[in-house]
């Protein structure tokens, strides 16, 4: 059984569909004793961290993530909210992760305006961790942020907009994905079934 944490971020329908397409069992709940039951957990995400984070705090969720044991996704949003900080409303995170979560600058490549939000299809390289299982070097996943998470030691996947950074970060049990697996076509698809296989 899978439990997505319910704190009322966006992308939970697209989440559902996914694993509806897979076969596999979840359940959509803020309850803890419920999600304790689990055997994996996904952290889902569109929005402001700093709203996020107090949504989190309101349901008693933030302690029971961070304590958790239990394999956990976080995507987009909900990997940022794994780090330890977010320059989006000077918000502090859960810690998980030792990243820092920036804002794109339009300017940071001489000569080129980036486009803010990263929107669209980019590769992701540098892969590692069992959640890539069967996934090949510069496979193209899908996008849609205006703020990333650094590069650091517990990066997993690295991926070039203007510069580097993480995405997709591991420590443990703790996994996230600042692309869309759920919108990724057969690939995003085959790193959520690789997510699946985890207990």
């Amino acid at each position: 059984m899978t439990g997505i944490i319910d704190y009322e971020a966006g992308n939970i329908r697209s989440v559902e569909n996914a694993l509806k397409r897979l076969g596999a069992e979840y359940v959509l709940s803020s309850d803890t004793e419920v999600l304790s039951s689990c055997d994996r957990l996904i952290l889902p995400g569109v929005g402001e961290a700093g709203w996020a984070m107090e949504k989190l705090r309101a349901k008693d969720l933030e302690g029971f993530v961070r304590a958790t044991e239990k394999p956990l996704l976080g995507i987009c949003l909900g990997m940022q909210l794994l780090c330890s900080w977010s320059e989006e409303g000077d918000t502090g995170c859960i810690g998980i992760f030792e990243n820092k979560v920036r804002r794109f600058r339009p300017d940071i490549v001489p000569g080129v305006k980036l486009k803010i939000p990263h929107t669209g299809w980019n590769s992701i390289t540098s892969l590692k961790t069992d959640l890539f299982d069967g996934i090949r070097e510069n496979s193209f996943m899908y996008f849609v942020h205006s703020y990333f998470a650094e590069v650091s030691g517990d990066t997993v996947s690295v991926t070039e907009y203007g510069h580097p950074f993480s995405s997709a970060l591991r420590k443990g049990n703790f996994m996230g994905c600042q692309f869309h697996p759920e919108k990724s076509g057969d690939e995003g698809e085959r790193i959520i079934a690789n997510f699946l296989k985890m207990s």
